[in-house]
């Protein structure tokens, strides 16, 4: 059976040519309904009409707006012929209900015209003889309300259509606007990346610059010192290599889902193993932490601390020789406050904003951008008497 369905429905025409030759046979058989006028019929015209209001419905919904036309045509017909009311005249009701349904505007209210019109024009032909003029009217009334019904029923279906074509296309918009949010998370997600490769590459790397210098200055003379400063060196290449690792992996492959297989994001308590490599390189830093340490959410964490590497990293580039640092660690109870500065000589601030002396890193700006995601504020710039101040607050809650 349900192949023949799904038959029927690939050929809608061969459908309603079979109901068009059942009603046709109906009509000829049947002849006329009011037997009344019976012994005036038109053969010939009957036949014609009836041809024609059974094609009309045959290639109904191939040529909608043509088929009305040749049911009116028929209808018309019929009457100037007169030709008395006949079943094939249940055409029209069919044609009307699909124009209304399918077919162009103008044609969907010529049908409804028509339509009303239909049945008093034929009670006005074919008046009954044995019922008043009252009676006349009211019959004409009542068969007026099936065309009215089909004409209603149809455009029912074209306004149901519609609604339907038009959540259709909200929700492939809405799908066309996930898709481009998505690629737009996607392109925020990889430059946050590069702001971290960037913020770890710059801070081991630069490690690793003094700690080879250094090892070479005291290669001869104290080889214990400068076998530590290899061991660093090396220490800090692995850590570096693992991050990168894991951020190029995020990169390559564009699922941030698999970053949980790589190394955990640094937290504020890194912070304390991030001051030791600085002091193992050869700038002093006093560390401090104020307030009771408690659990924070992992983006004031890892901001918190890639600002910390940040300014130590731009202090050990620009700060000259001789320059300390100190980093307090504040906890609010509605948010975590930092405080980085350095009594250094300095790079001009338009190098920080740019990220370092070539111009090409992210420097205040990454911090900027980073301390906005978690809805924070930052003040950065140069201390009176020399070196540089970095001051941010990170709310535990982002401001709506």
């Amino acid at each position: 059976m349900q192949r023949l369905y799904d038959f029927l429905r690939r050929h809608p025409t061969w459908v309603d040519s079979f109901w068009a030759v059942v009603l046709l046979g109906m009509s000829l058989v049947s002849g006329p309904i009011d037997s009344v006028y019976a012994n005036d019929i038109n053969e010939p015209a009957f036949v014609v009409i009836s041809l024609a209001l059974c094609l009309s419905i045959a290639l109904r919904r191939r040529m909608p707006e043509k088929m009305l036309v040749l049911a009116a045509a028929a209808g018309i017909a019929q009457l100037i012929v007169g030709v008395p009311r006949i079943p094939a005249d249940f055409a029209m009701l069919v044609v009307i209900y699909t124009v209304a349904a399918d077919g162009a505007r103008w044609a969907s209210w010529f049908a409804l015209g028509g339509g009303l019109c239909a049945a008093s024009l034929a009670q006005l032909r074919w008046t009954e003889q044995q019922t008043s003029t009252l009676g006349n009217a009211v019959l004409a009334v009542v068969l007026t309300v099936p065309f009215a019904l089909a004409w209603v029923l149809g455009d029912s279906l074209r306004t149901r259509r519609a609604y339907f074509a038009q959540l259709e296309e909200r929700a492939a918009r809405l799908e066309k606007e996930r898709e481009a949010q998505a690629k737009v998370a996607v392109a925020a997600e990889r430059a946050r990346i590069a702001r971290e490769l960037h913020d770890v590459v710059a801070h081991n790397v630069s490690v690793m610059v003094v700690q080879a210098d250094g090892a070479a200055y005291v290669l001869d003379a104290a080889p214990d010192q400068a076998k530590k400063a290899l061991e660093t060196i090396s220490s800090t290449g692995r850590q570096a290599l693992a991050e990168m690792r894991r951020l190029l992996g995020v990169l390559r492959t564009g699922e941030h889902k698999e970053v949980g297989e790589y190394v955990p994001q640094p937290d504020v308590e890194q912070i304390d193993d991030l001051v030791e490599q600085c002091r193992v390189a050869g700038l002093p830093v006093d560390f401090k932490i104020e307030g009771t340490p408690r659990p924070l959410p992992s983006g004031v964490e890892l901001t918190a601390y890639r600002i910390v590497q940040e300014a130590l990293t731009n202090t050990r580039k620009h700060g000259g020789p001789n320059t300390g640092a100190s980093v307090r660690l504040v906890y609010f109870d509605d948010g975590l406050g930092l405080l980085v500065e350095d009594d250094g000589k300095g790079a001009p601030h338009e190098l920080y904003e740019e990220g370092g002396a070539d111009g090409q890193g992210h420097g205040l700006i990454g911090m900027r951008e980073r301390v906005g995601m978690v809805g924070g504020t930052l003040d950065a710039g140069p201390r009176p008497g020399g070196g540089f101040r970095i001051s941010a607050l990170l709310p535990l809650k982002p401001a709506h």
